[in-house]
């Protein structure tokens, strides 16, 4: 019975030490980078000086080394690509507006030189017509003038003709007055006195008209 008991106590003991050692090696396998972070922060808490990395002088020499390389690299990217190709759409465009001034110039020659061609038929149009105008009018005043000549001409004749009739007429009426006055008179006469001669009252009429 006693053998019992001390074999159960020895056997305990490890037991109890077994779980003792138990937690430790829980929290081991539970963080293995605890050491790592506790390195890193002791590391850290050395160099952080509470400066902006580009402003901390330490830094200098990478940054004017970065500096360079990165201008560099533009400067080439610039020089060999970018300009390049400004300079080609720069010149591509000059030669698109030189072509389109060279031709509104064209256009504006061609512009004027037909303005000047309709000014000169103008002018040209204007010419004849005052000459065919000028022409018509004196054919016209030509043909009035003959015309007028040919009337006054014919009415001269007409008017020498009439009077020409008239002086016949006046002198046959003047012819015939003398008669019928002889004969008139020789009939009174011939009432009062008795008959008469005919020529003597054919003389007493003449003299009669002459005085």
């Amino acid at each position: 019975m006693m053998v019992t008991q001390v074999y159960a106590q020895e056997a305990a003991a490890p037991a109890v030490e077994h779980v003792d050692a138990a937690p430790g090696a829980a929290d081991i396998h539970a963080d293995p980078t605890a050491d790592t972070h506790a390195t890193t922060e002791a590391h850290g808490g050395e160099h952080d000086s509470g400066v902006f990395p580009p402003f901390d002088p330490a830094t200098f020499p990478s940054q004017l080394l970065w500096l360079a390389i990165t201008f560099g690299l533009l400067y080439v990217l610039m020089s060999k690509v970018a300009l390049p190709r400004i300079g080609s759409i720069l010149e591509n465009r000059k030669s698109i507006v030189d072509a389109d001034l060279a031709a509104a110039d064209a256009s504006r020659q061609k512009t004027d030189a037909a303005i000047a061609a309709y000014e000169a038929a103008l002018a040209d149009a204007r010419s004849k017509a005052q000459g065919i105008a000028n022409e018509t009018r004196e054919k016209i005043q030509a043909d009035l003038a003959a015309k007028r000549s040919a009337v006054e001409t014919d009415l001269t004749a007409k008017v020498t003709e009439a009077e020409t009739r008239i002086a016949a007429t006046k002198r046959d009426a003047l012819t015939h007055v003398d008669e019928i006055a002889t004969e008139t008179a020789q009939t009174v006469v011939g009432q009062i006195i008795g008959d008469v001669s005919a020529d003597s009252v054919r003389a007493a009429v003449a003299k009669a008209s002459k005085e």
